[in-house]
């Protein structure tokens, strides 16, 4: 996540449960709707948080092993040596089960 006061690279604080800006020491609470707090400033103000699972991957006939669907998205991964070819990774459109091929 990027601070929206200073645009840096904020980290992640589970103990206190906020994202934090270790420039400008801005904390923003960890979930859903986002609440920014300066702490310099004291000021407040509301950010909201748009989440979207909206994935446009490419789709092939391929059988799901787990629950039989004759339909699955596919990329492909650079999982071994550049000399070697790519690995083709599968999620079935309808169990979410993933699995490799490689070639």
């Amino acid at each position: 996540m990027f601070c929206p006061s200073c645009k840096r690279l904020m980290r992640p604080d589970r103990a206190a449960g906020v994202w934090r800006c270790t420039s400008c020491g801005t904390e923003v609470p960890l979930g859903k709707g986002v609440e920014v707090r300066h702490t310099a400033a004291h000021e407040q103000r509301t950010v909201g948080v748009v989440e979207t699972k909206h994935v446009p991957l490419p789709k092939a006939a391929e059988t799901c092993p787990k629950c039989g669907n004759g339909e699955a998205y596919w990329v492909l991964r650079q999982t071994r040596g550049s000399d070697e070819p790519e690995t083709r990774i599968f999620e079935c459109t309808k169990c979410g089960h993933k699995w490799r091929e490689y070639s």
